[in-house]
C-alpha cells in the first residue's frame, strides 16, 4: 500500500464519484478505479459499492476513511512540523490568494508581509477557491484569502469584505438603464465561465436565477471575464459579475457592455481569510502569524 492510494480513495469517498474524483486528482478514471482495485485486494475488503450509476462507501469503506483521512493528514504534516522541531530563525510561508482579489485586501496583505517580516517570509500563491482550500487543508499554505462560503474539515474561517455583484448587459439594450431585474431577463441566456473558475457561491446564483425563470445558459471552456464580455457584448446575453467593475469598452471602443445592479435581487460575493485551526493553536506553527495576520486584516492592530 502506497500513500497514493489512500489519497485516492479518500478522493472518491469524499465525492462518491469516480469521474468527479478523477477531475479533482487531475487523472482518467480508468487508472483511478484500477488502484481503488488494488487497495481493496491488499485489505482484502470491498471498499464501495459502485455500478454505472451508483458510488457508495461500504461498512469497511466508511472505516477506513477516517483512518485514512488521519494518515494523509499527518503525512501531509511532515514539512511544516519539521520546520517546528528544527526551529528555523525565519521560515516562508506561503498565503494562498484568489485572482480577483479587492485592492483593499491586496494594502492589507502587503501591510501583513512588512509587519511579520522578522519572523516569517510571506509569498503569494495564486489559485481558484477550492484549489487553496485543499492547499490550506494539506499543510502547503499557511492561508489563503478564498472566496466564501468554505466548509472544510479543520478550516477556520475569518470573513472580511463582501463585494455586491451586478448583470453584465450589452450596452446596445441597456445602455440607458440604472438597475434591472431578474424578471426582465428571462428571454435572456445566462453566461458563466468554465467549471472551476467561478467561486462556489456562483452555484447558488445558479440556483436564484432558475427560480426566477431564467432556464438558457452558455458554459464557455475558457475562465477569462473577457470573453464573457464579448459574448455578453453580442446581446441577448448577461453574466453576474462584480458591481465595481468598470464597464468596459469593447473592440469598436464604444462600450459594447455595462453592469448594473439588480432591482429585486442583492448577490453579494464574500471573500475570507482561512486557515488550519491546529496551526493557530497556542502550541501551532503559525500562531503568531495568524494572530497579526487577523488583526491587520480587522484592522484591529
Amino acid at each position: 500500500m502506497e500513500i497514493f492510494h489512500l489519497r485516492y480513495f479518500v478522493a472518491v469517498a469524499e465525492n462518491l464519484s469516480f469521474s468527479r474524483a478523477a477531475r479533482q486528482l487531475h487523472m482518467a478514471t480508468s487508472p483511478l478505479s484500477q488502484r481503488i482495485r488494488d487497495l481493496e485486494r491488499e485489505l482484502d475488503q470491498r471498499l464501495f459499492d459502485r455500478d454505472s450509476h451508483h458510488v457508495a462507501l461500504t461498512s469497511a469503506g466508511t472505516a477506513l476513511l477516517p483512518v485514512a483521512k488521519d494518515v494523509l493528514g499527518r503525512f501531509d504534516d511532515i514539512p511544516w512540523q519539521l520546520r517546528r522541531a528544527l526551529g528555523s530563525e525565519r521560515q516562508t510561508v506561503y498565503v494562498g490568494v484568489v485572482p480577483v482579489l479587492h485592492p483593499q485586501l491586496r494594502e492589507r496583505l502587503e501591510r501583513v508581509e512588512e509587519r511579520c517580516a522578522e519572523g516569517f517570509d510571506v509569498k503569494r500563491w495564486p489559485g481558484n477557491s477550492a484549489n487553496l482550500v485543499k492547499a490550506v487543508q494539506r499543510g502547503d499554505l499557511a492561508m489563503a484569502l478564498v472566496h466564501l462560503p468554505v466548509h472544510a474539515e479543520g478550516i477556520e474561517v475569518l470573513e472580511l469584505l463582501r463585494e455586491p455583484l451586478g448583470a453584465l448587459l450589452p450596452a446596445a439594450e441597456f445602455g440607458a438603464r440604472s438597475s434591472v431585474s431578474l424578471s426582465e431577463l428571462t428571454d435572456h441566456t445566462y453566461v458563466t465561465s468554465a467549471p472551476g473558475t467561478l467561486p462556489t457561491y456562483f452555484d447558488q446564483l445558479r440556483v436564484r436565477l432558475k427560480a426566477a425563470g431564467i432556464r438558457k445558459e452558455i458554459t464557455l471552456n475558457i475562465g477569462d471575464y473577457a470573453s464573457v464580455r464579448e459574448i455578453v457584448a453580442n446581446g441577448s446575453v448577461f453574466g453576474i459579475t462584480l458591481l465595481s467593475t468598470k464597464n468596459e469598452e469593447g473592440e469598436s471602443g464604444k462600450g459594447a457592455s455595462v453592469v448594473l445592479p439588480f432591482r429585486d435581487f442583492s448577490p453579494a460575493l464574500a471573500t475570507g481569510l482561512i486557515w488550519r485551526r491546529d496551526r493557530a493553536e497556542p502550541d501551532g506553527d503559525l500562531h503568531e502569524l495568524v494572530a497579526e495576520t487577523g488583526a491587520v486584516f480587522t484592522g484591529t492592530s
